[in-house]
């Protein structure tokens, strides 16, 4: 290729020096390196190209190798000073290398030895904290004002009954000491919730009376154990063999309950009776409910190492206060007159398990050749771990309705109660497993649960004119609910003195040592493995669980039944009027995995305390409902009225709100600040 572009390189050129012109045509030929004819002119210079090529440079052919000419070694050419050294480093290598035990695979200048490291064992980075904070707040307020009549009936002002329900939450507060704990992810804050935990429950051990009730007569029950009974079910502080069903006490809620599922017919459905003449009112049948699950397995391990203290905590505080005191008129039928006799049920229900959890052994190892572990692999956590789940639940509802009614001469329902309000949380922790967890520090491992429930149900039931009775009147069969269990899954047996062989383990994993401990070899929770997967925190472990739940719930009628108008006669109406039927529930469970095998060793001191606390008050308020004035409050006049700065002599200024309540008359909506602040 370059052979060719050459030559026409070099033909062009030369060319180019001799060339002929064609003056006809006008152009110009190479003459391709032709020299002149013999008829040519003679060039001047063309002897200066015919001498003689000469060359002493000998051709020979191409013979591959390499001339080396090695160096001289003798001992009077080199610098005497730096040999000597070098031999003497020489020589020290030689002996570290004799005293490790090193193999040289190449021995050379003095240079080329390498020394080296002692292996290393390889950790590898753990898991970390998981802490999660849940808040749910629920607040409703459906106050209603019918009037069927033509008739003028004031409405009343129903302000007082949150004014009561604050009362009620004062006085649960001497049954829920633990609902002031404040939400932490800090070992300091877990570390003083612990404290404030052990010495209540070390003051309730010392002033413990056998959980005897107050001698006050609202108190239903006053319950306190520090030692409650691993898979007993305590029922307003009394224990009994099984666990209430909830679906068996919740109240008919009439008109409120879900409708069923029509039936599948073919056939068309006709209906020729005349429409009855009754009357069905619903004030009350609210449900709220707080529902919280929470199950934890932060780290799954069949061995647990803890080098520091170990912190159980179990704690349930409940408490319910209400008020269903209804006064109904003399001239009404009515299927109970006070809050016993309506059946108002409340029940504070409180269960602890302890279980131990049981793996699946897919073939028994053999007794006779038993398998040990030779290797293992390290997981490092530098510094605290923490695992903490923390809900709080809050539900406010407000029903309070003010109606006038009446009979139609037709079927007529009316509902301004119903309503329904829930909060719900679910909690699912799934940890990385380990055969072996070794925990440097201390452990705190808190479960708690608080659940207060309050109800304010005083209805007012009153007949208006010749009213004929016959009317069926319910102002009770309430339901509060409070049901907490803990169940803590893990070893039922004492805890193990540590073995030193464990210590040693935890020294290997900090010096970095590759070779697992002997005992920990021969360590018998781990025959028929044959690696260990271990997990090292070198500082503390707090697992903590916190459960708080608030249901206030304010539900005061006032029905006034007024003679029918339309019809002159009309006796056979039927009556049904419902201002209770209310539930208000707390539920909450917490299953802890605190291990999943049957060894814990503990080097330091164990602290394990738990506490129960119930109780109940029925409250039985008397107060009567009022008018709502329709005056503004003093500060808003002064903020709304146009004073003149001059202080001149005009007319007070007048504000006519009207019968416009949807502002003026309602209540605050920041409702929670002040009753569970």
């Amino acid at each position: 290729m370059h052979i060719e572009k050459i030559s026409e390189i070099i033909a062009h050129f030369i060319g180019l020096f001799e060339m002929t012109t064609d003056e006809m045509r006008l152009r110009t030929n190479y003459a391709e390196g032709a020299g002149p004819g013999a008829d040519g002119p003679a060039l001047p210079d063309q002897d200066a190209f015919a001498a003689a090529f000469s060359s002493d440079l000998q051709l020979k052919d191409y013979d591959p190798g390499i001339i080396y000419k090695s160096g001289s070694y003798e001992i009077e050419f080199g610098p005497a000073r730096h040999f000597g050294r070098v031999f003497e480093e020489s020589l020290e290598k030689l002996a570290a290398i004799a005293g490790k035990d090193i193999p040289l695979p190449h021995f050379g200048d003095p240079t080329d030895i390498v020394l080296t490291d002692e292996p290393e064992l390889t950790v590898f980075a753990g898991p970390g904290s998981a802490i999660s904070h849940v808040l749910q707040v629920n607040t409703l307020y459906d106050d209603d004002y019918l009037d069927m009549t033509d008739g003028v009936h004031a409405p009343r002002d129903t302000s007082f009954v949150i004014e009561r329900l604050a009362d009620f939450s004062t006085k649960a507060e001497i049954f829920t000491p633990f609902a002031s704990l404040h939400r932490t992810d800090t070992y300091d804050g877990a570390l003083k919730i612990a404290e404030d935990l052990e010495n209540y429950i070390q003051n309730a051990r010392n002033t413990e009376d056998s959980g005897v009730a107050s001698p006050d007569s609202d108190v239903t029950h006053h319950f306190v154990t520090t030692e409650p009974m691993d898979d007993k079910v305590y029922v307003n502080g009394k224990v009994e063999a099984d666990i209430p069903v909830l679906d068996v006490f919740l109240p008919d809620r009439g008109l409120a309950k879900l409708p069923e599922e029509p039936d599948n017919s073919d056939t068309s459905v006709e209906q020729d009776d005349p429409s009855g003449n009754s009357l069905d009112v619903t004030a009350g049948a609210n449900l709220v409910v707080n529902v919280a699950s929470v199950i934890n397995t932060g780290v799954i391990t069949s061995v647990t190492a803890v080098m520091g203290n170990y912190h159980q905590i179990d704690a349930i505080s409940q408490a319910f206060v209400y008020s269903d005191n209804d006064e109904i008129a003399s001239a009404l039928r009515s299927s109970g007159h006070s809050a016993e006799e309506a059946g108002t049920i409340a029940k504070n229900i409180a269960v602890f398990e302890q279980s131990t959890f049981e793996a699946s052994r897919h073939a028994e190892p053999d007794s006779a050749d038993p398998t040990f572990p030779n290797s293992w692999r390290v997981s490092v956590i530098d510094g605290d771990v923490s695992f903490v789940q923390w809900i709080e639940q809050y539900q406010f509802v407000t029903d309070n309705d003010t109606m006038t009614v009446t009979t139609s001469g037709s079927e007529a329902t009316v509902l301004t109660g119903g309503n329904t309000s829930i909060n719900f949380s679910s909690f699912f922790q799934m940890g990385l497993q380990y055969d072996l967890v070794i925990i440097g520090g201390n452990v705190l491992d808190i479960n708690s649960i608080t659940q207060v429930s309050l109800l304010y149900d005083n209805d007012w039931v009153r007949a208006e004119g010749d009213l004929d009775p016959g009317a069926d009147i319910q102002t009770g069969n309430n339901l509060l609910w409070n049901f907490a269990s803990i169940h803590n899954v893990g070893t039922d047996s004492p805890f193990a003195a540590m073995p030193d062989y464990m210590v040693e383990t935890q020294k290997a994993i900090e010096d970095r040592d590759p070779n697992m401990p002997e005992g920990l070899s021969f360590d018998m929770n781990f025959q028929g493995y044959a690696g260990l997967n271990v997990l090292y925190i070198t500082g503390n472990l707090y697992d903590m669980t916190i459960i708080k739940q608030v249901s206030i719930l304010g539900d005061s009628d006032d029905v006034t039944q007024a003679a029918s108008t339309i019809l002159e006669n009309n006796p056979d109406a039927t009556v049904t009027i419902d201002t209770g039927s209310n539930a208000v529930v707390n539920i909450a469970e917490i299953v802890d995995y605190d291990s999943f095998g049957q060894t814990t060793y503990l080097a330091g001191q164990l602290y394990s305390d738990a506490i129960l606390i119930q109780g109940g008050l029925v409250e039985h308020d008397t107060t009567q409902p009022q008018p709502a004035d329709d005056r503004l409050a003093n500060e808003v006049i002064a903020f709304l009225d146009n004073d003149d700065p001059a202080g001149c002599d005009c007319a007070d200024g007048v504000i006519n709100a009207g019968n416009d309540f949807s502002w003026s008359s309602t209540h605050p909506a920041d409702v929670m600040q002040s009753m569970v602040a």
